[in-house]
This record gives structure tokens, C-alpha cells and sequence, in this order.
């Protein structure tokens, strides 16, 4: 369910950028932004998820 969602949230990302004329470069920066915003997300509640056990 997660890897659906994160390709919906990149296909938006990447369509949405499209339509507003941004250059390729920008949309590829915001998109590792975003992906690394996810991982650091998923690292930080799984480490928090061991610590409260």
C-alpha cells in the first residue's frame, strides 16, 4: 500500500510541475526532496516504534 501511494504522490508531483512549466531539473529536486523527506520519515518513526517497546 505504501509503494502505491508513494508512486501516486510522485506521479502528481511530476504531472503537477509539468503543467506549471517548471523546468526538468526543478522537478527532479523537488521529487529527491520529497524521497528523502520519506525516508527520514519512515527511519525516524521505526526507530521510535523500538525505542518505546
Amino acid at each position: 500500500m505504501g509503494a502505491i501511494t508513494g508512486g501516486l504522490i510522485m506521479a502528481v508531483i511530476n504531472n503537477g510541475m509539468s503543467l506549471i512549466g517548471s523546468p526538468s531539473e526543478r522537478v527532479m529536486l523537488v521529487k529527491g526532496i520529497v524521497l528523502l523527506a520519506a525516508v527520514a520519515f519512515d527511519v525516524w518513526t521505526k526507530r521510535r516504534a523500538g525505542a518505546s517497546r
